[in-house]
């Protein structure tokens, strides 16, 4: 029965009817029970239980995801790349619906998740929209990136969302060896995610300048309060320091002329 159901569901997933394959190890669960269905959980290729957890989230739960151990969730969950997903919305609600749900340890999945090659990598990609939040909470223990103050910081109660902040404050506080593997690549991506936009808006600039006219071009532009904040951001990161490129330098007044002696002019008159 184990093995003819596993069959039909990577028949099933194969042929892309996850919702059949789904519907099919639900049904072994109500009819053999919840320990049946984790042993055939543990038979699956972790590819072939992904492609099901992954449909699923905080709010649309399946069986298979409340079932799911920690140790399958983390074989699954470093598959995700394979999608090539970039926004990494099926991998925050995978991981978001199954480790904070109401009846497992969190700990456990993201310890889970920490021992397994690809376990950090993964917490990146699902961390990767909020990369300067997580960059700033490393050093001031608040998300506001405007607070930066002695008694700014954060409890756990004050981020319990189910979400990327209480997950962020559990790893910095909780599991800080994984912390340490996972904010200098945020920072990094941070870098360079501000200066690929401090260069996409020079471009534009210019752009919009160029299109202005010809009697624009020689005009001294000013630059943006934008691009100052990324420099300066950019700067307190490590990176790319603020522009010291000096402005355009003003000519030299020119002398005044010196009126020409009398004699001259009467020299000029003959």
């Amino acid at each position: 029965m184990t093995n003819a159901l596993v069959v039909k569901a990577q028949t099933l997933i194969k042929a892309g009817d996850i919702a059949g394959a789904e519907f099919a190890l639900v049904s072994l669960a109500e009819s053999d029970g919840d320990h049946a269905l984790v042993a055939v959980l543990d038979e699956l290729a972790p590819k072939d239980l992904l492609a099901v957890i992954r449909e699923f989230d905080a709010s649309r739960e399946s069986v298979v995801n409340l079932l799911i151990t920690p140790e399958q969730f983390a074989r699954a969950v470093v598959m995700e790349k394979l999608y090539d997903d970039r926004t990494h919305a099926h991998l925050r609600g995978m991981i978001n619906g199954v480790i904070f749900r109401s009846d497992v340890q969190t700990a456990d999945f993201i310890d889970a998740l920490g021992e397994i090659d690809g376990g950090c990598e993964a917490l990146i990609d699902y961390l990767a929209d909020r990369d300067e939040e997580v960059v700033h909470f490393q050093k001031y223990d608040t998300f506001n990136v405007n607070l930066n103050e002695e008694g700014d910081e954060v409890d756990r109660a004050e981020v319990s969302d189910s979400d990327w902040k209480e997950l962020t404050w559990l790893l910095k506080h909780q599991h800080p060896d994984m912390f340490e593997q996972i904010w200098p690549a945020l920072r990094v991506h941070l870098q360079h995610r501000l200066a690929h936009e401090a260069e996409q808006q020079m471009r534009e600039e210019q752009a919009a300048e160029a299109a202005a006219g010809e009697g624009m071009r020689g005009t001294p532009r000013a630059p943006p309060s934008s691009a100052d904040a990324h420099a300066a951001l950019l700067a307190a990161l490590g990176g790319m320091g603020p522009s010291t490129k000096s402005g355009p330098r003003a000519r030299p007044a020119a002398s005044p002329a010196k009126p020409s002696p009398a004699g001259d002019d009467e020299e000029s008159a003959l």
